[in-house]
Parts: structure tokens; C-alpha cells; sequence
């Protein structure tokens, strides 16, 4: 299987209102054309401690922050293809390295068992993340539908859409399949606009043209502190020792 194990680029967050999006893509086709698999169902499982250290330090926006997640394209079952990926951010430049494996074996290589070897030296990465978070496992796990566009000039330039985005801290498996609660409003869309180097002058044109501006948006970040203050976050494992759990609403 051929897929791209490292990203480095820069990523910016907008969310955008439904007459936002429908004017930008009517523009944005002039200069971009649709990805490959240009509407995909991702679904992303975030790794975490008890008490939720990745992303409340992510949170609190310091020059250097990480994820874990494990990710698939569509509901997987267990032979399924799914990427485990370490994603990094420092100085505002994002760091993504990524594995693959059958879901089967996702357990194995998590709690420290040997797989089948794809890429050593990215897998020795993940392995080190997990030692040193001993206590990492799923906490959250988010799902959403993406449009996907590449530049015609510049094939690194990618620009996203993101809607029907839901999420849940219970049921925590991939092969479970898609639902729990909705995350953005009624129209929104999250957009990301994932660059090498600078933005391209035709692209902040358009931005500046139709009032789109940069948010600071987290898809797990919103999700936490939503049942966070609602009360409904739970830290730790379950009594019977499998999963940590988040109460199901």
C-alpha cells in the first residue's frame, strides 16, 4: 500500500457560514481541482492520559503541543487498513507522521506487542509516545465528511471542508461506525487550508473579499471542554479496566 507517512506544513482553521462556503467554492475551482477521493468519511480516535494531558496542553497554546489518533477512511472493519498517526506542532508548523496497520493489530502495537513492520523509524516514534504516556488510550473519538481540493499550480497547496461532524466519548472503536453529537452549527463548515509556505495572493484575495478569517478551532478541543463544563467528562478507566468513558448523551 502507497500512502504519504510525513507531512510538513503549515495549517490554518476557518469556520465558515453556509453562504461563506457556497461563494468560496464557486471561486476556489478556478484555481484548485478536486482531490483524488474528494469526498471521504474520516473518523479520528484521540489517544490520551486520564486526566486529558494532550489536549488541555494543547489548549493552552504553547510553542510546542501533540496529538495521537488513530485514523480510518469510512468504518472500518477488522482487517481494515487504519493510520496511527503523531502529529506535532511547534512554532506554528505541524509535524505528521503517520503508520498503517489492520485494526486488528492497532491493540497489539499500542500496548507495546510486535506487528508487522511497515516504516521502523516512524513506529519507533509512536513507540517511545506510548512509553512515555504509559497511561495513553482512546478518550475521544470524532468523526466528519471532507471535501478535499489540491492547487493547479502548487499540488502542495490542499484546502478541506469539513461537515456532519459529530463526536462521542463512549463506544470508543472505530468498526462501531458513525454517531454521537453534533459539533459545529446547523450550515457550518470547518475549513483548513494546509500550505508549504506562504498563502498564494489569489487565495487571501478571496478570503479578504468575502469576510473569512482565521479561528482557532479544535475538533477534540471543542468536544472536551463542551462536556467538560457540562459536567459530563470522566477521567480514568472504567471499573471492569477496559476503556475510559465519557457518559453517552
Amino acid at each position: 500500500m502507497k500512502a504519504q507517512e510525513t507531512f510538513k506544513r503549515t495549517e490554518k482553521k476557518y469556520l465558515l457560514e453556509r453562504h461563506q462556503y457556497e461563494k468560496l467554492v464557486k471561486e476556489l475551482e478556478k484555481y484548485m481541482n478536486k482531490d483524488k477521493y474528494f469526498e471521504s468519511n474520516i473518523m479520528s480516535l484521540y489517544y490520551d492520559t486520564p486526566d486529558y494531558r494532550l489536549i488541555r496542553t494543547s489548549m493552552e497554546k504553547p510553542v510546542f503541543k501533540e496529538k495521537i489518533r488513530l485514523r480510518s477512511y469510512g468504518v472500518p472493519d477488522a482487517d481494515s487498513t487504519v493510520f496511527l498517526e503523531y502529529k506535532r506542532k511547534y512554532k506554528g508548523v505541524v509535524y505528521k507522521r503517520r503508520t498503517f496497520m489492520p485494526l486488528s493489530e492497532v491493540d497489539t502495537f499500542t500496548s507495546g506487542g510486535q506487528t508487522e513492520p511497515n516504516n521502523p523509524q516512524i513506529e519507533k516514534e509512536l513507540r517511545y509516545a506510548f512509553s512515555f504516556y504509559p497511561e495513553l488510550k482512546p478518550r475521544m473519538l470524532i468523526t466528519y465528511h471532507r471535501y478535499s481540493y489540491y492547487g493547479k499550480e502548487d499540488k502542495d497547496l490542499r484546502v478541506t471542508f469539513d461537515d456532519e461532524v459529530t463526536y462521542r466519548g463512549y463506544d470508543l472503536d472505530l468498526s462501531c461506525g458513525v454517531y454521537g453529537r453534533t459539533l459545529l452549527k446547523s450550515g457550518q463548515r470547518l475549513m483548513e487550508i494546509k500550505i508549504p509556505g506562504a498563502m498564494p495572493l489569489w487565495l487571501s484575495r478571496l478570503l479578504g473579499e468575502l469576510e473569512i478569517y482565521p479561528a482557532s478551532f479544535s475538533k477534540y478541543g471543542r468536544a472536551y471542554t463542551t462536556l467538560m463544563l457540562e459536567g459530563k467528562l470522566n477521567g480514568g478507566d472504567q471499573k471492569d479496566g477496559t476503556r475510559p468513558f465519557l457518559q453517552a448523551i
